[in-house]
């Protein structure tokens, strides 16, 4: 096995942006593998995973890279979907531009709520996001002639294009449906997201957060900014969050308060420590798990004679006992223990018959170990 690892990893591009372009091809021949052979429900369910996914990648980068944690981070994708539930209702911007706008208008709060929060610590710097996840629904009611008030903010849904319609058409001979083009949105925009955080990890600006993470006293004393170091690090991540909000608007077609409660912050957190803190990859993984474990519990259930009352109320106890499950036997998450168990897989060398181990790289940190 390790001989293999070895043999495809000669194979792979020299430089680290080569690699991560050849592993987000892969990526997107596997998403149109999957979206054109799965139902339009399925469609759906990945186009809401897309963008779970985007915002848990943002908060990768803050709280498994710089160590912050932040508990605002649905309040910083309800800046994101409301931007572009604007911008869509003029009906003179495209969505793409929508989208750009949304991401750098929540980069620009991104900015303000990190420098404030930038001295903050742990359970101060929760504390502080969390009361920008209670307050900013809060505005869209205040201003509910702009907002929508309690009923929130319709948000025009694109259209498939008829070059999409008849690509789809001739790859796979399916029709085009509203649900996986928004799939395809969410997936591309995902894609797109990982390629750029990825190499952003991989770079110096990746390494002084990760020694700011570390040991805070050893980074300064090393001539690092603490304060620009940690709100870089909530930009990055506060421009994810918007725009994972602008494809959720897109998606379900609203924006309103009631989407963007500190349920959805928790959400985000949960789906980061369960696929593995500082992991790209886990927060994908993660986000999977919070899109498509309650439906499939809540299956389950029906099927063993509950009620749908009770089904949907096992969804989120058995959530919580992986969660708990996970914290307990594997602390790094699910990426942690593929990394364990794969780095467990001896490969036997020929040299003398023993038994070796070889080191397996890290695709996130862009190096080997």
């Amino acid at each position: 096995m390790g001989h293999f690892v070895a043999g495809v990893r000669r194979r792979l591009p020299s430089s680290v942006l080569g690699r991560h372009l050849l592993l987000v091809l892969v990526g997107l021949l596997l998403v149109i593998v999957v979206l054109e052979t799965t139902s339009p429900f399925r469609n759906s369910q990945f186009a809401t995973m897309s963008y779970y996914a985007i915002a848990a990648a943002g908060l990768t980068v803050l709280t498994g890279l710089n160590g912050q944690i932040s508990l605002g981070h649905g309040a910083l994708m309800a800046v994101g979907a409301y931007t572009t539930g604007l911008l869509l209702a003029t009906g003179a911007i495209p969505f793409p531009v929508a989208m750009l706008i949304a991401t750098l208008v929540t980069a620009l709060v991104g900015i303000v709520v990190g420098a404030a929060a930038s001295r903050l610590h742990g359970p101060y710097l929760a504390g502080a996001t969390l009361a920008l996840a209670v307050g900013v629904p809060g505005l869209a009611i205040y201003f509910d002639g702009t907002f929508g008030g309690e009923q929130g903010l319709r948000v025009d849904t694109p259209r498939a294009p008829d070059w999409f319609a008849d690509a789809v058409y001739f790859l796979s001979a399916n029709e085009a449906g509203p649900a996986k083009y928004l799939a395809y949105i969410g997936w591309i925009t995902l894609l797109v997201v990982l390629l750029l955080l990825a190499n952003l990890i991989a770079s110096r600006y990746g390494r002084l957060w990760r020694a700011v993470r570390d040991d805070e006293i050893a980074a300064e004393l090393a001539g690092i900014q603490l304060g620009r170091s940690r709100v870089l690090a909530f930009v990055v991540s506060a421009a994810c969050a918007g725009l994972a909000g602008s494809v959720l608007g897109m998606v379900v077609r609203l924006a309103a308060p009631s989407g963007f409660t500190l349920v959805l912050s928790l959400a985000l957190l949960t789906a980061v420590v369960v696929g593995g803190l500082g992991s790209l990859t886990g927060a994908v993984l993660g986000s999977a798990l919070l899109v498509f474990l309650p439906p499939a519990v809540t299956g389950i259930g029906t099927s063993a004679g509950l009620s749908d009352v009770q089904a949907a109320q096992l969804a989120p106890l058995v959530y919580g006992v992986v969660l708990v499950a996970v914290m307990v036997l594997a602390p790094g998450g699910a990426i942690g223990l593929l990394r364990r168990l794969r780095s467990g897989l001896p490969s036997r060398s020929r040299r003398g018959g023993s038994t070796t181990t070889e080191p397996v790289g890290d695709v996130e940190s862009g190096g080997s170990r």
